[in-house]
């Protein structure tokens, strides 16, 4: 065993926490420095687990079969780049996009359609938590025995897997607004898709938000679990089917460092956008602060 390895990797965990304590504490007087400790505070902690991961391979000897250092899945992620873009656009860019899309935006229309009727609404959303419980694994071999084994099979599977979540907050949130508040928008002579404009959507936002954030890591789980079952020689769950039986598991860890940055790059623009759509919402106020 190298001790040496051991005692830097340990120095350098504690010096990062021992520093991220005493930035989180910090009130700067410039707003830039604020986002800069607040962007520096998650860089840090990523990089000092970074750093333990390397040092305990290299000290205790892990074969890479068993876990590749970080060192060995960055050689292997730069010098695969072609493959890897490619897995990229035949997974994300095509069926977990186009299956996002569809899948929430079906529900929302769904949601707004069946909001006035009270025996499809309440008939259906039992239906709709029950179809959300369903496995992936069930679901995926079906759409590739209907739709085939490129990405549209991929993409309907997402659909199954984002359509009810969203069909469920957006119900939710449509109820979110007070009977009071209705009762002022018909004493204004208010039509329906005037209150639902002005009051019921605005107050439904945050819901339906939180479908979208939920919606979006579900995505790519789903298209990614999908490829197990039948995929053209391409894709992230191919790849990592694929590189699991060759024993290349640095390829592996490669594939699941980039659907990890793509699934939190998404997410974090999901969260964006809810933040300037409900700009009003106490949340969003209590965070900006």
């Amino acid at each position: 065993m190298n001790d040496g390895f051991v005692w830097f990797a340990i120095a350098f965990w504690l010096g990062g926490w021992a520093f991220n304590e005493w930035l989180v504490r910090q009130k700067f007087s410039n707003p830039a420095l604020n986002r800069l400790a607040w962007f520096a505070v998650p860089v840090i902690f990523g990089a000092a687990i970074i750093i333990i991961w390397e040092g305990v391979v290299i000290a205790f000897n892990i074969p890479p079969i068993l876990l590749p250092a970080p060192s060995d899945v960055w050689v292997r992620l730069i010098n695969s780049l072609p493959i890897l873009w490619a897995d990229f656009r035949q997974t994300f860019l095509k069926a977990v996009l186009i299956g996002y899309a569809i899948g929430c935006g079906s529900g929302f229309l769904v949601a707004i359609l069946i909001d006035r009727s009270p025996f499809l609404k309440n008939g259906l959303l039992p239906f709709g938590n029950f179809v959300s419980a369903l496995p992936i694994v069930g679901i995926a071999p079906i759409m590739v025995m209907w739709f085939g084994f490129d990405w549209p099979s991929k993409a309907a599977v997402v659909v199954v897997a984002t359509f009810f979540p969203m069909l469920v907050n957006t119900i939710q949130g449509l109820s979110a607004s007070s009977s009071m508040e209705r009762d002022l928008m018909r004493t204004y002579a208010a039509t329906w898709s005037q209150t639902l404009i002005k009051l019921r959507l605005p107050a439904a936002w945050p819901f339906i938000f939180n479908a979208l954030k939920i919606n979006s890591t579900l995505a790519l789980i789903g298209a990614i679990v999908a490829e197990f079952f039948g995929t053209p020689t391409v894709g992230m769950g191919f790849r990592i089917s694929t590189e699991v039986g060759r024993a290349n598991i640095d390829m592996v860890w490669a594939e699941i460092a980039v659907a990890a940055l793509a699934g939190s790059a998404f997410y974090g623009v999901v969260a964006l956008i809810q933040r300037v759509v409900t700009f009003w919402h106490p949340s969003v106020r209590s965070g900006r602060s």
